[in-house]
């Protein structure tokens, strides 16, 4: 005969049971994915803190697995779409891999308009979603913003002047880059980040446009030898739009206190601190250059007001592409010009 002790004790035992389980769903597993590899400047130096930070934030109850370098399937274009459609929760890319599609967007990338990291970032922030909110509607939107300073890198001569880029191939990330690259007398190569080396290696492209954070990444420092920045105090070559955004039903479906972890590392602030932080490394990566040996050019003031000049026209048909889009382009242009320089420091 079972006595009243065993029984409590089976009772206790069967109630406890699924604790486990139960204790196990509080915690949500968030996939990252980008196109990026784990040694790049912006995964280990700002996503994986990023990630780490929430983490911490939500003691545990958010975890995070990370994938880089396509690591999930698919190319670097279809990052947007992956966390659109739940292929994966959450993603970070570059708008210009999918040309077009977000098309207010561009004016980020427009040439000669940025001058820093953490200010243009704060800028294309707040252009977001002030101008084209809509343009994300799909997914959740974490972070917009932009890197360092695009700069020319290549294996054959040092740039000094626009007539230094002919004849040379060079690769670009965006349609506007290319765009810019055909204006100064290069012959443009669109190509994301990863295929960078080989094509270098195998004499497709004489080099590239680039922001020095990403030198490592790409292998410039190895596979070029020389390296322009254009005059100090200029606004820089252009830039790149860069996102991290979230599949929104995932999003939807966090507790509300999660939902206030992930909003706590979202918006404004933490698309600044993207953009300072990626442009942080750029002195690191530039000595590392110089110490190999490698050539650094800083174009004149005069040489760089010339490729301001022959950059011209593509902001005046960029203003003519919003207009037969059916939105007011120098209204989108003056807008993104007046936050670049409401952010831009101003030392």
């Amino acid at each position: 005969m079972i006595d009243r002790r065993t029984l409590m004790k089976v009772a206790a035992a069967s109630v406890a049971a699924p604790a486990i389980p139960a204790l196990a769903q509080n915690v949500t597993t968030l996939r990252v994915h980008t196109f990026v590899p784990a040694t790049s400047n912006v995964w280990s130096r700002v996503i994986v803190p990023w990630m780490g930070k929430i983490e911490k934030e939500s003691n545990g109850r958010i975890k995070f697995e990370g994938f880089t370098s396509m690591q999930m399937g698919g190319a670097p274009a279809q990052l947007y779409d992956q966390a659109r459609d739940g292929v994966v929760d959450i993603v970070w890319s570059l708008a210009g891999y999918t040309p077009g599609r977000f098309p207010r967007s561009e004016v980020i990338e427009l040439p000669f308009f940025t001058y820093d990291g953490e200010g243009s970032s704060r800028a294309a922030w707040e252009y977001l979603t002030t101008y084209a909110p809509d343009e994300f509607k799909d997914v959740k939107v974490l972070a917009f913003h932009t890197h360092g300073l695009n700069i020319l890198h290549n294996k054959r001569r040092a740039i000094t002047k626009a007539a230094d880029l002919r004849g040379l191939k060079m690769r670009g990330p965006t349609r506007v880059s290319t765009q810019i690259l055909s204006a100064v007398g290069a012959t443009p190569v669109g190509m994301p980040l990863p295929q960078i080396p080989d094509a270098l290696s195998k004499g497709v492209i004489d080099g590239a446009i680039l922001p020095w954070d990403t030198v490592p990444a790409g292998k410039l420092d190895e596979l070029t030898n020389f390296h322009t920045e254009f005059a100090k105090g200029m606004p820089g070559f252009n830039n790149s739009a860069q996102f991290m955004v979230m599949n929104r039903a995932r999003y939807e479906s966090l507790p509300p206190d999660l939902k206030q972890v992930m909003d706590r590392n979202a918006g404004l602030e933490t698309s600044g601190m993207f953009g300072r932080l990626i442009a942080d490394h750029d002195p690191v990566v530039r000595k590392a250059v110089v110490d190999r040996g490698n050539t650094v050019t800083v174009m004149g003031k005069a040489e760089t007001e010339e490729f301001i000049k022959l950059c011209a026209p593509i902001v005046d048909q960029w203003v003519e592409d919003m207009n037969r889009k059916g939105f007011d382009g120098k209204k989108l242009l003056a807008g993104g010009r007046e936050l670049i320089e409401k952010h831009r420091p101003k030392t």
